[in-house]
């Protein structure tokens, strides 16, 4: 990647309660529209209240039964999944150009930083082919959904720490007919979400060359 002054900086925002999904979408888009190009690329650091959300792929059979957890329509790819409490979200605004990286580099990246991670934690993980994500055992524990627009990401990765898995039963997750769902408290691994966040920007500041910069808690909302 260039190591110039704007891109060797990642800042990284920390949010230390459940945001609003759609609060935290609208400043994505409000971020990336309004960047020039030198502006430092950011990672946030989030967790959200219940809600499904769909990818640009949306499929009605996907949805089982949402019962009262609200359903959103996005613009990121891939298909219908869910967020909430206990489940770590890493929101990458990214340019691409200054990596210098494509977008399939990029989820490579995030994959293989996603299994080191568990590694690290003795959980053994691993790709599925065709399939974007990390998977344990056949069962999945992180799942991927970016959006490219003039050359920079947003949406991102979520991981799965020590979530409430029932409401994942009530669709039909990534469009994967019988995929269950894990989670890092299932495998026997009890650690704090903000503690798992912080090693995960460790890892992959490292992979895309970064220096990481973490700021104060906040909320969603970028002006």
């Amino acid at each position: 990647m260039n190591n110039d002054d704007a891109t060797g900086i990642l800042n990284v925002r920390h949010f230390g309660v459940p945001q609003d999904y759609r609060s935290c979408w609208q400043s994505m888009k409000c971020f990336t529209e309004s960047r020039e190009n030198d502006t430092p690329d950011e990672l946030w650091l989030v967790e959200h209240d219940s809600v499904f959300t769909l990818g640009i792929r949306e499929r009605a059979e996907d949805c089982i039964e949402t019962g009262a957890i609200p359903v959103v329509k996005t613009d990121r790819g891939g298909l219908i999944t869910y967020h909430g409490p206990g489940q770590l979200l890493v929101y990458l605004l990214l340019d691409l150009r200054s990596l210098g990286i494509g977008l399939k580099s990029l989820v490579n990246t995030l994959e293989q930083v996603t299994i080191n991670l568990l590694a690290e934690y003795e959980i053994q993980a691993a790709r599925m082919q065709n399939a974007p994500g990390v998977y344990v055992a056949g069962r999945k524990i992180a799942s991927l959904g970016l959006r490219v627009q003039r050359g920079c990401t947003y949406h991102g990765l979520s991981l799965n720490v020590d979530m409430d898995l029932s409401p994942f039963d009530r669709i039909v997750p990534c469009g994967i007919a019988g995929m269950k769902m894990t989670d890092m408290k299932t495998l026997g691994v009890s650690a704090d979400i903000d503690t798992i966040g912080r090693h995960f920007v460790q890892l992959l500041s490292g992979a895309l060359g970064y220096n990481s910069v973490f700021d104060d808690p906040g909320e969603c909302s970028h002006q």
